[in-house]
């Protein structure tokens, strides 16, 4: 079989296989990152390049210029009075939540202590927590305060577009959890379980919703 010219501009590893041909995509530095912030919704350049510390300018413009030509994110402009244009994942970009989940969980072990020059941000522990909440079987929406901040995971077959985000939920959360940055690694690397850590005091939990009264034992 020939071989096909490359698009102008694109690495690539000339492997017919699709994990190079996936690696192809999102295999640079920094793109799976990008990806991991674009789950939370809809993002601002400026926004993206704060949570993404460590990036470049010129970086991080060109990692989303190479996402939309191949088709992961698109760029849109929002209706007045915001007036600013936000970077959105496609549906294959969407398609990505499991790699995520499933690097997010490889790496868990490696979370041992923080490092000095270690950046942290509080949603950046939405994936694996969301995890743990979606081993329990129930749906719902949940408002997680950690030490750093707030932030509210989505858990269901039917999640919108954004399955976790920034803050507290628009919505009545089905739960409302509070603990420690600590406690939250140590849920996510699979040291302990969240019933666990619920029974042992190292969580609160709060909120008349299924997941909520599931977490409490009711």
């Amino acid at each position: 079989m020939p071989r096909q010219p490359r698009p102008p501009g694109r690495r690539s590893y000339d492997q017919y296989c699709a994990a190079a041909r996936a690696l192809d995509a999102v295999g640079d530095r920094w793109t799976l990152l990008i990806v991991r912030e674009l789950l939370g919704g809809p993002r601002r350049y400026t926004d993206l390049h704060a949570d993404l510390p460590g990036v470049s300018t010129d970086m991080l413009a060109t990692r989303l210029k190479d996402m939309e030509r191949d088709a992961l994110v698109e760029r849109r402009r929002l209706p007045a009075p915001a007036s600013a244009s936000v970077y959105e994942l496609t549906a294959r970009g969407r398609r990505l939540l499991p790699v995520l989940q499933a690097l997010e969980e490889w790496g868990a072990p490696a979370l041992a202590d923080r490092r000095p020059t270690d950046a942290v941000r509080a949603h950046w522990f939405a994936l694996p927590l969301r995890r743990a909440l979606t081993g329990l079987g129930s749906t719902g929406v949940v408002d997680v305060r950690l030490d750093e901040g707030e932030f509210h995971v989505r858990v269901g077959a039917d999640e919108p577009y954004a399955v976790y985000g920034d803050g507290c939920a628009p919505e009545e959360p089905d739960a409302r959890l509070v603990l420690d940055t600590g406690t939250c690694v140590a849920v996510g690397r699979g040291d302990l379980t969240l019933e666990e850590a619920v029974r042992a005091g190292r969580v609160e939990v709060m909120g008349e919703g299924e997941l909520a009264k599931v977490l409490r034992g009711a």
